[in-house]
């Protein structure tokens, strides 16, 4: 038995309301939906978060992400579209399965607002961006 419910669900062993598939990805309706057209999309082959997913595999699903996106844009009618993951417990990730939530939003919807609790001079952006250069050239 899997102990991954996303897993289970591309292997055909747990149900899910399946939108789109390919070789690579599968887009199904999320199931604790925080809007109608709440949807997932997932790689096939298990990566547990952002830290741990193949480039190719991330660019599949950022290509479904896209498609879905226009769907349920289509099908809702929704004002906006956010794209959402988590990777780690701290960011929120309840399946440690990759995957982008596709979100319908509606103007004043009131759903999922990013709170700025952080000021920032441009010291601190300048130091901060110095770290980031520092580590994608070691990384």
């Amino acid at each position: 038995m899997s102990q991954c419910v996303f897993c289970d669900i591309i292997a055909g062993r747990a149900h899910a309301h399946v939108v789109y598939e390919d070789e690579a990805t599968v887009a199904f309706m999320d199931i604790l939906p925080i809007h109608e057209g709440h949807t997932l999309v997932v790689p096939k082959k298990h990566a547990v978060d952002i830290l741990d997913i193949e480039s190719e595999q991330a660019a599949a699903v950022m290509r479904t992400a896209l498609q879905v996106a226009r769907a349920v844009k289509a099908a809702r009618r929704c004002d906006g579209i956010n794209l959402f993951q988590a990777s780690g417990g701290a960011a929120g990730q309840s399946v440690f399965h990759f995957h982008v939530h596709v979100l319908p939003r509606w103007n004043g919807d009131g759903t999922i607002r990013l709170r700025r609790e952080y000021a920032a001079t441009d010291e601190d952006l300048g130091r901060t961006a110095d770290k980031i250069r520092q580590a994608l050239v070691s990384g």
